[in-house]
């Protein structure tokens, strides 16, 4: 099963159909803002699910890992950078369309709600650590950087996912709807967790 399976991961039709996966919810978001089946209030509707797939894109990147060492799945590892991609994808859209749709791009207004803000603040935040993880995300960069601080650079990640989650936890708590925010920083947590673990299983073994 596992030989089978390593075989479907790296077959060349894997990453486009990962790709196709990743832009689907962009594709669908387009076509019902286009439609105008977005609901009540569209631009809320299209913020909020770019957030949504921006979060749920960063748990997916960081469950690569887990997956590839708990499956024996070595393949699976040729899919996180394109994971991370969108996800970054994801929240420059996510930011665009708040500035545009919510804030008709005044940057003044922008920089002020950003600051009064505690949640716009934290998910800013998390945009800007994005930033140096998409720029080093092709292959020149990493041979520049070498592969050692190319992997300290993009530990920034578990900051980026722990911002991700309290942004939306806040964002979510201010009517007092905590369900949602609460599955995704218990997947969080789980996914950080394992990598503590996994540290502290090493510094054992090397001990020992």
């Amino acid at each position: 099963m596992r030989t089978l399976l390593t075989k479907l991961l790296l077959n060349r039709a894997a990453k486009p159909l990962l790709f196709l996966l990743c832009a689907a919810p962009l594709g669908w978001l387009i076509y019902g803002a286009v439609a105008n089946r977005l609901g009540a209030n569209p631009a809320e509707a299209l913020i909020r699910g770019l957030g949504d797939w921006t979060l749920r894109g960063l748990l997916l990147t960081l469950a690569v890992t887990p997956l590839r060492e708990l499956t024996g799945l070595a393949a699976l590892a040729r899919f996180r950078r394109m994971l991370g991609v969108f996800s970054f994808v994801y929240a420059s859209l996510h930011l665009l369309a708040y500035g545009w749709l919510d804030m008709g791009l005044d940057f003044g207004d922008i920089a002020v709600d950003i600051a009064k803000r505690p949640f716009i603040l934290i998910g800013f935040i998390a945009w800007l650590l994005m930033l140096p993880l998409a720029a080093t995300s092709f292959n020149r960069v990493i041979k520049a950087l070498g592969a050692k601080r190319w992997q300290t650079l993009h530990k920034a990640v578990y900051a980026i996912g722990i911002a991700g989650v309290l942004h939306f936890v806040w964002l979510r708590g201010g009517k007092n709807n905590f369900a949602e925010p609460t599955v995704y920083a218990v997947i969080l947590a789980a996914l950080l967790g394992w990598r503590v673990w996994r540290r502290v299983q090493t510094k054992q073994r090397g001990r020992g």
